[in-house]
């Protein structure tokens, strides 16, 4: 089996492909992940996927690298990771009452045969109306400075919400499975059968 290389540090993409139980290493892809001009949440999440897969392809020559990238558009602006407790609540501010989405770039790069394999999943948060009391005590409690949007639905997160949409709810914390399983079928890789 080719190996897999995620292609990111971060600790919630690492534990979701655990999930699938394969075997692979992370390495950290030097990527700069500033917006184009004009360019839309979708295209930007899309690029930024395929530049991580991409940028460790020289250093790891025969592995399938596994690229992902996900901004959260709220009243049609992108929105970042907020680092600090007064940008977290202005975030949830800004979500209250409100239909947010979560637009995730996924890219399979096969560095072997230059294959790349690319999408975004968009995935939908209906936010309650939050009161301020509300927030600062989500923010206080989950310090979800880190987080694309101030929350984490894997926690106490999920109080802040009305309804979810979306066809893969591993997509929210940061790595849509279902359309990765696809990708990773097409390259020949079932975890069902490596599993036998």
């Amino acid at each position: 089996m080719q190996r897999i290389l995620l292609a990111s540090t971060s600790a919630y993409r690492r534990q979701l492909l655990e999930k699938l139980r394969l075997p692979f290493i992370c390495a950290a892809p030097q990527t700069d992940e500033t917006p184009l001009p004009n360019e839309s949440a979708q295209a930007l999440v899309l690029r930024l996927a395929a530049a991580k897969a991409q940028a460790l392809a020289m250093a790891y020559p025969n592995h399938l690298i596994i690229g992902s990238d996900q901004v959260c558009v709220i009243n049609d602006e992108i929105t970042g990771k907020p680092h600090t407790e007064e940008h977290a609540r202005r975030q949830l501010r800004n979500a209250s009452g409100q239909k947010v989405t979560f637009y995730t770039g996924l890219a399979l790069y096969n560095s072997h045969t230059k294959h790349l394999q690319a999408l975004c999943e968009p995935f939908h948060v209906h936010f309650r109306a939050l009161s301020d009391s509300e927030i600062a005590t989500y923010v206080r409690l989950e310090q979800p400075l880190n987080c694309a949007g101030s929350f984490m639905s894997e926690g106490l997160g999920i109080a802040l919400f009305d309804k979810l949409e979306g066809r893969d709810p591993n997509t929210l914390i940061g790595l849509p499975l279902i359309a990765l399983l696809e990708m990773l079928r097409a390259e020949g890789i079932n975890p069902l059968e490596y599993a036998l």
